[in-house]
């Protein structure tokens, strides 16, 4: 019996709107389940087999909505589970390290043709394309124990993985920080190559519009797992604030202990100064194939700058939206009085 939830397309007249700006999906978009789970429409193809994508009991998750925090939090919880191995982190791209489960579904064919065009000379980089377009389930099934492993999906869309005994770590940030930055990487990342103004993509964003939205729900749905042994919930904010917290909270979560020196050197191993030079984790492979334009994966790593970005009727638009959508719960943001959302 067939259980995945229903999907279907979104409007014609908002699929031509989308598909003048957001250059790298070329056929249309998807909307999934209940929620309206908003995708890409090789979800089609695919969504089914990342639904029923069995975790394994020594899986280790980290899980977020775009933009969170996720690489830096990536890196760490890599980090801490492998007894502080810097010298494989030095030398492994984090995405072998752990794999992002759906990143193929943002490949489209047409797209994956061109980058191959366009690295035509080097086999190297061909391998490396036709690689990231394969489907992170088929992927993921040949790799042994201990896996790690990225996804953008909500809870709803990963059924039952918090109850195979698997370590997830979310993370979450506030919505005004989470879509400057989701518009950097939409603008820069050819995947989605967007082409139009902040303006625009925020109300994208709002409307539950861009993919792995809607935002609220996705925080949400963990929100309400957070208490699960299984699982850590955490504020990008908060990892900011008092990163060494941060170092013993998910030490402690993942079963290990470090003492004081090794939690110094791993606060100063994962500074964003050195973390943004970093060639393992800035997805330097994807700027060598020209997926994603040079200096913009990882970027200034701050809270609070959204509001450089915001015009002041944008903000007031936000505040109401987000009011709105915490009216309902007891989720609350670190830093909400300190200009930080």
């Amino acid at each position: 019996m067939d259980l995945s939830p229903k999907v279907k397309l979104l409007d014609a007249k908002k699929t031509r709107e989308m598909l003048k700006v957001f250059k790298g999906e070329r056929t249309g978009w998807v909307k999934v389940g209940d929620k309206e789970w908003f995708f890409p429409y090789k979800y089609l193809e695919q969504g089914k087999n990342f639904y029923n994508f069995k975790a394994r009991s020594d899986d280790t998750w980290v899980l977020s909505y775009p933009r969170s925090g996720t690489t830096w939090t990536q890196e760490l919880v890599w980090l801490i589970a492998n007894n502080l191995d810097f010298d494989t982190a030095g030398n492994v791209l984090l995405a072998e390290r752990f794999p992002f489960l759906e990143f193929s579904m943002f490949n489209h064919p047409e797209l994956t043709d061109e980058f191959l065009k366009l690295n035509e000379n080097d086999e190297d980089k061909k391998n490396l394309i036709r690689k990231i377009a394969e489907p992170g389930y088929e992927v993921l099934e040949n790799i042994s124990s201990p896996r790690f492993i990225k996804s953008h999906f909500p809870f709803s869309l990963l059924p039952g993985i918090l109850n195979v005994g698997c370590k997830i770590v979310y993370v979450a940030r506030n919505p005004k920080d989470v879509a400057v930055s989701w518009y950097h990487l939409n603008r820069s990342i050819k995947t989605q190559g967007y082409q139009g103004n902040f303006e625009e993509f925020w109300n994208y964003f709002q409307d539950n519009l861009t993919p792995w939205s809607p935002y609220w729900e996705h925080l949400k749905e963990a929100w309400s797992k957070r208490h699960n042994p299984n699982m850590l919930f955490m504020f990008y904010e908060e990892m900011q604030d008092d990163f060494p917290s941060t170092i013993r909270k998910v030490s402690n979560f993942l079963g290990k202990n470090y003492t004081n020196d090794q939690i110094n050197k791993l606060t100063s191993y994962l500074n964003i100064n050195n973390f943004r030079n970093n060639q393992m984790v800035n997805s330097s492979e994807l700027r060598d194939c020209g997926i994603i334009e040079p200096d913009s994966f990882v970027r200034n790593g701050k809270s609070g700058t959204w509001i450089k970005t915001f015009s002041d009727e944008l903000e007031k638009q936000a505040d109401k939206w987000i009011e709105k959508n915490l009216c309902d719960t007891d989720l609350y943001f670190p830093l909400l009085n300190n200009n930080n959302l």
